[in-house]
């Protein structure tokens, strides 16, 4: 089975379905009509860009450029990390700690698939990395920023609480803990509905894509197994090393609890 490419006429055609939610914003006066638009816009622009960058990029075939390439999507994955939470610590902190969790879980993850399961020649074919460290990302991006905002909106609700257990004696490690989980739970929780519904309630994209593109069904399981195996280990790395990032910054030498660190 060959690919079916795509024409501007059966993207026009697509297209109609975006104007239709339009009409509806209109009609039931949702003040979403030109949010939508915009929204629709920009990623034309964004896909199409990144198409000629991404064909560019292949053509050369060299790891400076994949890695080039792959830091870009990091450095910008931690940034939206960094700027869901609802409370911010002063200075620096929330960039940093967004770009180092995601970039350990991402190249952790993307490493080890490239160079045990998937394998290409070269290791670092962007072909593979590249789209790889994409998914991979989207999914490390949405269980940090979750789990981040849970570190520092329940050290707020509960720092009566945390404050209690160091005046009594323990860690701040120690006082710390249920907060930590619960925030780690709460980041989880995306990847494990993912898992639960892969199959049965949803068919996920990648295999959705190969199939269409005329892979055999089983062949394309395989590959979305995989796909979220690689999905479940980087959420769990990066909703621990924020949450514990988070938290060691919220601490000092003296265990106290510094919520003057944030603002």
């Amino acid at each position: 089975m060959s690919p079916i490419f795509l024409t501007p006429v059966d993207l026009a055609i697509a297209s109609s379905l975006t104007v239709l939610d339009i009409g509806i914003a209109v009609a039931l006066r949702l003040s979403l009509h030109r949010q939508i638009g915009i929204a629709a816009v920009r990623m034309v622009i964004q896909l199409v860009a990144i198409g000629y960058v991404l064909r560019f990029v292949f053509g050369l075939n060299n790891p400076a450029a994949t890695l080039a390439i792959v830091l870009v999507m990091v450095l910008v994955a931690g940034r939206e990390v960094a700027a869901r939470p609802e409370r911010k610590f002063t200075g620096w902190v929330n960039p940093l700690i967004g770009a180092s969790s995601v970039t350990l879980a991402t190249m952790v993850t993307v490493v080890l698939a490239l160079t045990t399961a998937i394998r290409p020649d070269p290791w670092y074919d962007p072909r593979y990395a590249i789209p790889l460290a994409g998914i991979i990302l989207g999914n490390v991006l949405n269980s940090a920023s979750i789990t981040f905002d849970g570190v520092l909106g329940g050290v707020g609700r509960d720092r009566a609480a945390i404050e209690a257990r160091l005046s009594l004696g323990e860690t701040y490690w120690t006082a710390m803990a249920p907060g930590i989980r619960t925030a780690i739970r709460r980041g989880l929780m995306p990847i494990i509905n993912q898992m639960s519904a892969a199959g049965i309630v949803t068919l996920p994209g990648i295999m959705t894509g190969q199939i269409l593109a005329g892979l055999d069904p089983l062949e394309a399981v395989k590959y979305q197994i995989l796909l979220m195996f690689l999905l479940s280990g980087g959420s769990g790395l990066g909703a621990v090393a924020v949450a514990y990032l988070a938290a060691y910054r919220l601490t000092d030498d003296r265990h106290r609890l510094r919520l003057d660190r944030l603002r």
